[in-house]
């Protein structure tokens, strides 16, 4: 059976350049640190990937520490908060932010600290004006997503953060699903740490990494050895890196064409389930959202049973995050913006990427009416 992917918030398929970047990488270097001449050419190799990595999110290669995915480096940002902020115990986060976010800021309470869960309107945006309200003298850290991983909602993130640097507080966004997909600008952006993470940019798994803005002092989240300026020990996944690099070039250098590619499917998407399906209803915002995410329910739809006749039919979607759809949890995002329970238990996540076309979404959508058709 020939098979269609279209889960690619979830991970995408790893670019052949990437791979055989890596492939080169496993055969060529040695350990970073080590100070013979296979070890020298490996830290050179490694320190061009992140002057590569810099380059493309316009930031310092100084400000680009590498780490095993973004849910280390989520995990990294959030838990020095009170480090960076002098003796602040105050948390601001959104009620829809990744769980490697909300976990970690679960476990800051469990240490003393307040965590204030911002909320959504109905399309997934955080208020500038709630943040406003929540914010105060005691807040170290605000970490909002700059690109929901389940409806696809762009955060304003410039907005967000000129709100939390007039209050003294440091700001974290998790562009974990941005990264390779929209153009990211580091400097523009003016944030202080950024989470992002390769296979969802077609690059390897183990990889990503956590921008840090420089002079913003932080303790090693890992120790041992002096990797990463001393402050993340561990040999340096360097495969890994550099096959990131290469993906990332290489998407930087795609960026126009790829948005374009993935808006087209996604309205063609949105179109033909509309004539197919009229009562379908799409959440989230479907003006200013990740171009090639697409979140969705049918009244009287049964989710899971429609991933896995789906499944059958040879397409890979699914019910929402990856990291929770296996344990049958309703969504955190959909409940957010007002889905009832049954609602936000049963929707579906189409995300598209750089590997389909047209016929892809047209065999999809024929299949999916056909089935919602057999089991209604």
């Amino acid at each position: 059976m020939s098979r269609v992917y279209l889960d690619n918030a979830a991970t995408t398929k790893i670019r052949p350049e990437a791979l055989a970047a890596m492939n080169a990488a496993y055969n060529e270097y040695a350990n970073p640190s080590s100070v013979h001449h296979e070890g020298q050419s490996a830290r050179k190799a490694l320190e061009n990937a992140r002057e590569s990595i810099a380059s493309v999110l316009h930031c310092d290669p100084s400000e680009v520490y590498f780490t095993s995915g973004g849910t280390e480096a989520d995990n990294w940002a959030v838990s020095f908060s009170g480090d960076v902020g002098e003796g602040k115990r105050h948390i601001i986060t959104s009620s829809i932010e990744h769980p490697a976010v909300l976990s970690a800021c679960k476990r800051k309470e469990s240490e003393g600290f307040r965590v204030t869960y911002l909320p959504v309107d109905r399309y997934g945006s955080v208020s500038a004006d709630d943040l406003e309200r929540a914010i105060s003298d005691d807040t170290a850290l605000v970490s909002v997503m700059m690109v929901n991983n389940e409806i696809g909602t762009i955060e304003p993130i410039i907005k967000l953060s000129e709100i939390a640097h007039a209050h003294g507080a440091v700001f974290h966004t998790d562009a974990v699903q941005a990264v390779g997909s929209l153009p990211v600008d580091f400097s523009d952006l003016h944030v202080d740490l950024l989470s992002f993470s390769s296979h969802k940019f077609y690059g390897p798994y183990g990889a990503g990494g956590l921008l840090v803005r420089k002079g913003l002092k932080i303790p090693s989240f890992l120790v041992g050895g002096s990797q990463e300026y001393g402050h993340r020990a561990g040999t340096e996944n360097l495969p890994g890196i550099i096959g990131m690099a290469e993906a990332l070039r290489l998407d930087a250098s795609e960026m126009d064409e790829h948005i374009g590619q993935l808006l087209s499917l996604k309205n063609l998407l949105i179109g033909l389930l509309r004539e197919s399906c009229p009562q379908v209803v799409f959440h989230g915002d479907a003006d200013i959202s990740h171009p090639g995410i697409l979140n969705l329910y049918v009244p009287g739809m049964d989710g899971e049973k429609m991933l896995l006749l789906l499944d059958y039919e040879g397409f890979a979607i699914s019910g929402g995050a990856a990291c929770s759809s296996k344990d049958h949890v309703v969504s955190h995002v959909l409940s957010a913006i007002g889905s009832s329970k049954e609602e936000a238990g049963n929707s579906l996540r189409i995300s598209i990427g750089k590997y389909n076309d047209e016929s892809d979404i047209r065999a999809f959508v024929s299949a999916f009416s056909t089935l919602l058709k057999k089991n209604s």
